[in-house]
């Protein structure tokens, strides 16, 4: 859990990674992000993984943002086995914290904001902020699902009873494995779809990997829910979410094959009327923003009024306001 707090001056990201400081408490956080005002910082936040607060009345529980799901099943013993074994799953975010900022699928399928009660928040000038639907609701719907950008999550309080409901309605996707020479490195791309597309697309994607001399490896179909309660959202419909691992030959130019692939890929589905989760933003073309997100320039401009100085930044936010800019960014990203 890791993120840049930097100036627009800042050096090179490289240069910011040296400059790491471990926080272990709400205070330590607050202080850091103060002390960002005068010099950048690499904040690793991976302490910050216990539960602070249980409401059995009301069926809460507060968790620091790096609290992984599997430490959270564990804690809920024999009623958390379910939900150890959808943390077991490929594509699930880590720690409560990453999958709220990106607003991740919950094992029903439906966005796991559904399962928050509040947050809490520090913010770019060291405050401690809780936020709810109710108190300030703009900002929790800017948070959730907002890419780690408006602020670090420092616990998040889970309607445990919603939870729980829904790894009783969990859905597992559909997975299917394809015989195929070993290449060399894989790549995976998440691509979402109307449901009644998800034939035509696998089409589509096993007519480029011939194109392009790929070896289609294994394709996961899984059915999402829509329930948009994020301000950049993607579950504005129900989608049919595509995730194909695909294997290039190791090449010099492997890594600027893969971009192009992505793009290919990204493009085939939006044909269909589909579209990509937000968090695949830096891979994709400016073209394609504009298609699936046009909401992201506003997005960036709320960003922009809570951090004018935008001193809170991660790759994918450097990635993405650069795509807007019409300048070049690596496809690969992390915090």
């Amino acid at each position: 859990m890791l993120t840049t707090l930097t100036l627009p001056a800042a050096p090179s990201l490289e240069a910011l990674r040296t400059r790491r400081i471990r926080v272990r408490s709400a205070d330590e956080l607050r202080r850091a992000l103060r002390e960002a005002r005068d010099r950048p910082l690499a904040l690793d936040a991976s302490a910050l993984d216990c539960v602070l607060r249980t409401d059995d009345e009301r069926s809460l529980l507060e968790v620091q943002g790096a609290m992984t799901w599997r430490a959270l099943a564990v804690h809920l013993g024999a009623a958390g086995e379910r939900l150890s074994a959808w943390a077991g799953c490929g594509g699930v975010p880590a720690s409560v914290g990453q999958a709220i900022s990106a607003d991740a699928a919950g094992p029903d399928g439906a966005p796991l904001s559904a399962c928050v009660e509040s947050i809490a928040l520090v913010t770019v000038d060291g405050e401690l902020r809780r936020v709810d639907r109710n108190t300030p609701a703009r900002l929790f719907h800017l948070v959730v699902g907002g890419q780690g950008v408006f602020g670090l999550i420092y616990s998040v309080t889970l309607r445990i009873d919603a939870l729980l409901q829904a790894t009783e309605h969990a859905v597992p996707a559909i997975e299917l494995e394809l015989p195929g020479p070993e290449l060399g490195s894989g790549i995976e791309v998440q691509s979402l779809l109307p449901p009644d597309q998800v034939e035509g697309f696998l089409a589509d994607a096993r007519e480029l990997a011939a194109e392009r001399r790929l070896a289609l490896r294994r394709i996961a179909v899984r059915p999402l829910q829509a329930g948009a309660e994020s301000a950049l959202g993607w579950a504005k419909r129900e989608w049919a979410s595509v995730t194909l691992h695909l294997q290039l030959r190791a090449t010099l130019g492997a890594s600027v094959h893969a971009a192009e692939i992505r793009r290919l890929v990204h493009a085939a589905a939006i044909a269909r009327g589909g579209s990509f989760p937000v968090s695949a933003a830096p891979e994709v073309s400016r073209a394609q923003l504009d298609a699936c997100y046009p909401e992201l320039p506003a997005f960036l401009a709320e960003k922009r009024r809570y951090d004018p100085a935008e001193r809170l930044q991660n790759t994918w936010y450097r990635c993405v306001t650069a795509q807007l800019r019409h300048q070049a960014c690596e496809s690969r990203w992390g915090n």
